[in-house]
């Protein structure tokens, strides 16, 4: 019959869905589900007060919104998903493989987390706002993957035209800078952001010291206080070169004819495999040895 044949069957394991296709989708779900409400119940914050993340909703004892916060984004502002959606992909793909779907999972819970508590930190006196958005999971995931290939060319559309190339660690770099400069000059003091809608950057901030506590944890080979290698090393003819061992210094017992036996068949072994120039002294000096034993016997 056709199913006793192999290529016939029905028992390949099949390709399942991954974590970050689930995360993708919840969150497009998500986005789907505000402008509904918005469009056809005109019930445009009945998700932010059950999801968002607030002041007053942790003090009415709604933990879930330190995560859920994530998956709501701007219902004005299509970049502000668009953005998270690309930067989610093109990370994601990258580090799944690396570090499986619950080590994915739990560190975009980890930065969304960590990036939710330090918003409320910054903003608790004044008891305002409500945060919604993936960026500090975005971040999260991006920084540990500045951690991993600091080095490996990117190339990325400028304004969706000009293709720039580089570096993750100098994009990491000038992230964080932006979002210590807008944390200290705009969110703490409370200014108008000059890009418009006021950003989260207490979030982000959050979000991208929950990746680098994650690499420091689990993929740094040198622990938390030990200084990695520089990145700028002294010229070969600058470096002090190791002294090389000296060779053992052995005796063997030329009395037994079993152990010289032994002893010449690897050194003609070493002959054989190197030439004679790689034997030492000592070995030089035994194999005359045996050949005057030898011819006496």
């Amino acid at each position: 019959m056709l199913s006793d044949r192999p290529y016939m069957r029905d028992d390949y394991p099949r390709n399942r869905t991954t974590v970050l296709t689930w995360l993708i989708s919840a969150i497009v779900a998500m986005f789907v589900l505000q402008h509904l409400l918005w469009r056809l119940f005109n019930a445009d914050t009945l998700l932010d007060q059950l999801l968002g993340l607030s002041v007053a909703n942790l003090k009415a004892g709604r933990i879930w919104t330190l995560v859920t916060y994530s998956f709501l984004h701007s219902k004005a502002n299509f970049l502000h998903i668009i953005a998270n959606l690309l930067g989610l992909y093109f990370v994601g793909r990258v580090l799944l493989p690396v570090l499986g779907s619950r080590r994915f999972l739990g560190l975009y819970a980890a930065a969304v987390g960590l990036g939710g508590a330090l918003w409320l930190g910054t903003h608790w006196s004044a008891g305002t706002g409500t945060l919604i958005g993936a960026s500090a999971g975005v971040l999260g995931l991006f920084m540990l993957f500045a951690c991993l290939n600091p080095n490996q060319p990117m190339t990325f559309l400028l304004f969706f035209i000009v293709p720039v190339t580089l570096r993750p660690k100098y994009v990491a770099a000038g992230l964080l800078a932006f979002e210590l400069l807008g944390f200290g000059f705009y969110e703490v003091m409370g200014a108008v952001s000059p890009f418009g809608a006021p950003l989260a950057h207490s979030a982000h901030l959050g979000g991208m010291l929950a990746g680098w506590v994650f690499f420091r944890t689990f993929h740094a080979s040198r622990g938390w206080f030990r200084p990695s290698r520089p990145d700028v090393e002294l010229p070969r003819w600058m470096q002090k070169t190791p002294k090389a061992a000296p060779p053992p210094v052995y005796q063997v017992d030329v009395t037994k004819r079993e152990d010289l036996r032994a002893e010449v068949d690897r050194i003609l072994d070493k002959i054989n495999s190197h030439g004679f120039g790689a034997l030492t002294e000592e070995e030089k000096r035994l194999l005359d040895e045996a050949r005057d034993l030898l011819s006496r016997r």
